[in-house]
């Protein structure tokens, strides 16, 4: 009963915020958020958005496998930001978009611009429900199931509450609501924190020895050139995943282009890309902790948490610790997926339709959005994964990786390429990275990690110049 009020009350405020935000049902607030929002709101609110379910499952868990490792691409996120407030940003603000692929269509044309939304359209809807996979099993667990709600019932009422607090305000409405996620994800990871330290009898100042003293607190990997741990590997992808997932990602940067200025959106950028080192490092710091309790032996990977979690159920100790950890799960996961519905929305009738003045449209296909996005997680209910985060990050190097070609092409060259070779180029290229993956396993027992992102991107960057008709573009 405490999970359920505890919910009860989370929705209740995400409902007021949304209505206090939602008096002027327009397409410039659904998509731009009028241009008005301030920027430190956006900062704070964004380092929820970015963290997502996922990372409150899988990144404790991470330490059993690969020890601390993951700070490593942390550590390339920092760069990545910087690059694309200082790059991509400018860009956006000086063509007034609304949507960043129209970029391609101005630049590289109709089919480069068409290419871009839809691969857009595809990896976000596929990683954004992957991502709120997370938060449906999590509630049938703890609530669901004690109800007797069926999973496919439990994704469809999910889905429909995002769909009721976002309909009218769209971003506008996201800019506030994250605000709100961000702090009941934090004081979630806190408290969950300052729980495990007093059943390990520790002070303050002994767990943080004990995280330092572990083996599994191992940062860098400077000494294996194979491994895909390797802490360049890892740099590089970090720096490249931000730029592809950010920079040239619809959901992301529709955020920060709702700030007033190009300097208001940089700075709000640099803050919370900087944010990610020390939360990171606070959830792999948790991770650590949990693996030293008896409570939690023999539980691994994405399991790790969800099972110190269950013991208090189960023993009937205290329903706090599953409430806040249900509590900072639903908060990381619906200011993920809120935000993937309205920048899906947004880019299907901007690029794809081409009627962004269209009230009628917006709301029809965000419906079509909702139910889509449902029907691809009770499709996940049938594929299970050690790691999602793994799972994630290998699905953005395969669909993100066009992408980062396109803009890299824009963007560095003068060429204009063959506009109807465009597509087939952006399809050929994940398949090239497909065989290329199985044949480096087979023949040489080596792994791609998150570096398969680059080799997408350096594989259809050069299949756009070869189809460039060697004119330059002016």
């Amino acid at each position: 009963m405490t999970i359920i009020l505890t919910v009860l009350a989370y929705f209740a405020v995400l409902f007021a915020v949304g209505r206090l935000t939602s008096r002027r049902s327009t397409n410039e607030a659904f998509y731009r958020a009028d241009r008005r929002s301030p920027w430190p709101m956006v900062a704070f609110g964004m380092v929820g958005a970015s963290i997502s379910g996922v990372t409150f499952v899988s990144v404790p868990g991470m330490v059993q496998t690969s020890q601390m490792t993951y700070l490593q691409v942390c550590l390339g996120f920092v760069v990545g930001y910087v690059v694309v407030a200082f790059v991509l940003l400018p860009l956006y603000y000086r063509l007034n978009l609304t949507t960043i692929y129209t970029y391609l269509g101005r630049r590289l044309g109709r089919r480069s611009y068409l290419s871009g939304a839809w691969f857009f359209l595809l990896s976000k809807m596929t990683g954004a429900a992957l991502k709120f996979y997370v938060v449906c099993i999590v509630l049938q667990e703890f609530v669901f199931d004690a109800l007797g709600i069926p999973f496919w019932a439990g994704v469809v009422g999910l889905v429909l509450l995002i769909w009721l607090y976002t309909n009218r305000g769209g971003i506008k409405t996201l800019v506030a609501t994250d605000t709100v996620q961000t702090v009941c994800l934090l004081t979630a990871l806190l408290f969950i924190i300052y729980k495990v330290v007093g059943d390990l009898g520790l002070s303050a100042a002994d767990a943080v020895q004990a995280v330092a003293d572990s083996p599994m607190s191992r940062v860098f990997v400077m000494d294996d050139w194979v491994s895909p741990r390797n802490f360049w590997k890892q740099f590089l992808s970090g720096v490249f995943i931000v730029v592809v997932m950010t920079g040239l990602d619809q959901d992301m940067m529709q955020k920060n282009l709702t700030c007033k200025t190009l300097r208001e959106a940089q700075k709000d950028m640099c803050c919370y890309g900087v944010a990610f080192v020390p939360v990171n490092l606070l959830f792999l710091s948790l991770g650590v902790l949990l693996t030293m309790l008896p409570a939690t032996s023999g539980a691994n990977g994405d399991a790790l948490l969800p099972t110190y979690v269950r013991n208090f159920l189960v023993d009937g100790d205290s329903a706090a610790i599953p409430a806040i950890f249900v509590l900072g799960i639903v908060a990381a996961s619906f200011s993920t997926a809120d935000s993937a519905l309205t920048s899906m929305t947004t880019s299907f009738c901007v690029d794809v339709r081409r009627q962004p003045a269209d009230v009628r449209l917006r709301r029809r296909v965000h419906v079509l959005m909702c139910l889509v996005f449902a029907m691809f997680i009770i499709l996940f209910r049938y594929v299970g994964s050690n790691s999602l985060i793994d799972a994630i990050y290998t699905m953005v190097g395969y669909t993100y990786g066009p992408l980062l070609g396109l803009f890299a092409f824009g963007l560095l060259t003068r060429r204009h390429p063959a506009d109807r070779w465009v597509p087939c180029v952006c399809v050929a290229s994940p398949l090239l990275c497909l065989g290329a993956d199985v044949l480096a396993r087979a023949q040489w027992d080596y792994h791609f990690g998150y570096e398969l992102l680059m080799l997408n991107g350096l594989l259809t960057f050069v299949g756009l110049w070869v189809s460039s008709r060697h004119k330059i573009f002016s």
